[in-house]
């Protein structure tokens, strides 16, 4: 195993010095996801290939790293959740999902770059990297990525992208060029996986806005199990844009 637990400073804490593990390029193997610091991080180093994401997500693992940092592995706990069919929508959303409409799978890569060059409040600058988008984009190809896209008028106004695997949707990022673009994308996102049996929806960490939308903190250890059990399961591979 060519996995050691080192000293090593991450630049997401300047100036602080916090043991992780250093991943290897030759060999594609993470260590255990609980243990994880406190902060959630779990590892350093290693790439962004198609083997080593797959591996990741199964194990409840994904990368998240500034351009001028090495690749960071993070694992949190809690981890934030919501389940298929769950999400909360208000009357007014209803009447607000009227003027838009859905495709799954249309132009993921105009999604992705959107949500890297959306501005966001409290944001400075985007963790979506160009080598980051590379790499999404070779598991789109690979039938492992997708996109669902808000349309209004014509126009690509909002939408969000992640990764399947068995039946949990890893959710990545969103983005909203008009009000509640990237809302009824998500609602959207929870009815259809509602409709394939899909068993959770991997939020990664809290935010305001999607706790009001029903997401809610689960214990890490509960969420590994679920994943144990989910990577029993068959993955819905290939394009999605016949699902709508």
């Amino acid at each position: 195993m060519r996995i050691r637990l080192v000293l090593k400073t991450v630049l997401l804490k300047k100036n602080e010095e916090m043991s992780v593990f250093l991943l290897h390029n030759e060999e594609v193997i993470f260590p255990h996801p609980q243990l994880a610091g406190e902060d959630g991080l779990l590892a350093v180093g290693g790439d962004l290939s198609l083997e080593r994401l797959l591996s990741a997500y199964r194990f409840g693992i994904f990368p998240w790293y500034n351009e001028d940092d090495p690749v960071l592995w993070w694992s949190p706990d809690p981890r934030f959740v919501v389940l298929p069919g769950k999400v909360i929508t208000s009357k007014s959303m209803r009447q607000e999902m009227k003027k838009f409409r859905l495709t799954l799978d249309h132009d993921f890569e105009a999604v992705i770059r959107a949500c890297s060059t959306v501005p966001r409040k409290e944001q400075d600058g985007t963790w979506i990297t160009e080598e980051m988008t590379r790499a999404y984009l070779e598991l789109h190809r690979s039938g492992y990525a997708h996109s669902f896209e808000t349309w209004k008028e014509g126009c690509l106004v909002g939408g969000l992208y992640g990764v399947s695997l068995g039946r949990c949707f890893f959710g990545e990022s969103m983005f909203s060029l008009v009000p509640n673009a990237s809302k009824y994308a998500f609602i959207r996102l929870s009815q259809v996986l509602e409709e394939k049996k899909f068993r959770l929806i991997d939020c990664q960490v809290p935010t305001d806005h999607l706790k009001r939308m029903g997401c809610k903190n689960i214990e890490r250890t509960e969420f590994l199990q679920i994943l144990r059990e989910n990577n029993l399961e068959p993955t819905f591979r290939g394009s999605w844009s016949g699902w709508v």
